[in-house]
């Protein structure tokens, strides 16, 4: 035969009053309702402290990230600085190597234009003391063949050796 589950007979029945039983007793010394509150309220504090210290965590980084962008900004200011002067460097380096290429130019062409002049006075020289040395013994050979025939004149010995040292 089958019993109840509400029957005195019933084991199981009197486990279920002896559970409430004890969890009424527990109600009423306040053990079980302080307790479980009290571990809650233990628990919300842990999460409470848990959410503050992420907030405060996700801060620390959003002023890091904002520190950093701020760096990262001015470095890119920096470079662009430092490219525009290197380039404006290289820029006035390329105009003085330009201007002082120029220069040499100038300075070489003058001095071959120089020693073009000078070689050319130096030859034009060596020709004249050529043609003067070419006269001097033409006149010499002239004047000695007329005077091979006739008697030697002092005044014209003079003569001769005096043109020799007009002629140079």
């Amino acid at each position: 035969m089958e019993q109840s589950l509400f029957s005195l007979s019933n084991p199981e029945f009197w486990v279920l009053v002896a559970l409430a039983l004890f969890f009424g007793l527990l109600v009423y010394l306040k053990v079980l309702p302080g307790a479980l509150f009290k571990a809650l309220d233990n628990h919300a504090a842990k999460i409470r402290a848990e959410l503050d210290e992420a907030e405060r965590l996700r801060e620390e980084a959003q002023a890091l990230l904002a520190d950093v962008k701020a760096q990262r900004e001015e470095a890119e200011r920096q470079a662009a600085a430092m490219i525009s002067v290197a380039r404006a460097d290289a820029k006035r380096m390329a105009i003085d190597a330009h201007q002082k290429l120029e220069d040499q130019i100038a300075r070489r062409a003058e001095m071959a234009e120089r020693k073009i002049a000078q070689a050319e006075a130096q030859a034009l020289a060596d020709v004249k003391n050529a043609a003067v040395d070419l006269a001097a013994l033409a006149a010499e050979t002239v004047l000695a063949a007329r005077l091979a025939g006739s008697t030697t004149d002092p005044l014209v010995d003079a003569a001769i050796a005096q043109m020799g040292a007009k002629l140079q």
